[in-house]
């Protein structure tokens, strides 16, 4: 039986391939989807679409019988590149909702950035994964908000962390220094959910690098370690295809970086 419950987009350059191909992997069982990768070569010569399709079978669990999704790979050579929504919009299935992971960062203000979001209810994004000014792009990214519902992988791997220093009140509420060990992604964004929540300003935010994150000092003395193991990255994905709503306290949070 052929099953989707979305329509899951991926911009995804060729550098980010491999790995968004292995993040997909292992997901169709919990998020049956028609997913359209699309992968930009607007160097690569003359306007061409180059397409394969597979579908991927997996057993429904307690059941006798077997689900299909659907796996359609574009690239998108040349001028194709910078008019992706001519070329999904036929393949969207109707009335179910379109998420759409941005692998990279984004090119603010393109044409393909703007299409893109122009069919999609969700953008998911890394910003683990940018390597421009973060505060620049963290702005650019919140002109965003009112189009399209906005996840970004980097925010949804504080959560433990966050639940943890939630856990701490009411002494976190004069918290003045708080160093983070982690990605500055992560360390940006602590940073703006506390001073958000908190209502407050003149918290001064240390990075200490990291590639993942691996403690945070409140005043110079270490939390308490949350909880817990990381994610896989199939997982954190998943788990942003579960939301639907706008998620106000991460836009509070890039808003206050």
């Amino acid at each position: 039986m052929r099953t989707s419950v979305m329509t899951h987009l991926a911009w995804v350059p060729e550098a980010w391939l491999e790995r968004a191909r292995e993040a997909l992997s292992g997901m169709d069982e919990r998020h049956p989807s028609r997913t359209v990768i699309l992968v930009p070569e607007p160097h690569a010569g003359d306007g061409r679409l180059d397409a394969s399709v597979s579908l991927v079978s997996f057993q429904v669990p307690d059941a006798d019988r077997r689900m299909v999704s659907e796996v359609i790979e574009l690239r998108l050579v040349g001028p194709r590149a910078q008019a992706p929504a001519s070329v999904v919009e036929p393949l969207l299935i109707s009335d179910l909702p379109v998420f759409l992971r941005w692998r990279g960062e984004p090119p603010w203000g393109a044409a393909e950035l703007e299409q893109l979001v122009q069919v999609a209810d969700r953008l998911i994004v890394d910003s683990t994964e940018w390597e421009d000014d973060l505060t620049h792009a963290y702005e650019r990214l919140s002109e965003l908000f009112e189009r399209a519902a906005v996840s970004d992988i980097a925010w949804a791997r504080t959560s433990r962390w966050r639940s943890l220093l939630a856990g701490l009140w009411p002494e976190i509420a004069s918290v003045s220094n708080v160093r983070v060990h982690g990605t500055l992604p992560q360390t940006l964004l602590i940073g703006g959910w506390l001073r958000s929540r908190l209502e407050r300003d003149d918290i001064r935010v240390e990075h200490v690098p990291a590639d993942r994150l691996e403690g945070i000092d409140l005043d110079g003395s270490p939390a308490p370690f949350p909880p817990g193991d990381l994610p896989l990255p199939s997982d954190v994905l998943s788990d942003e295809l579960d939301r639907f709503a706008r998620d106000p306290v991460y836009e509070a949070a890039v808003r206050a970086t």
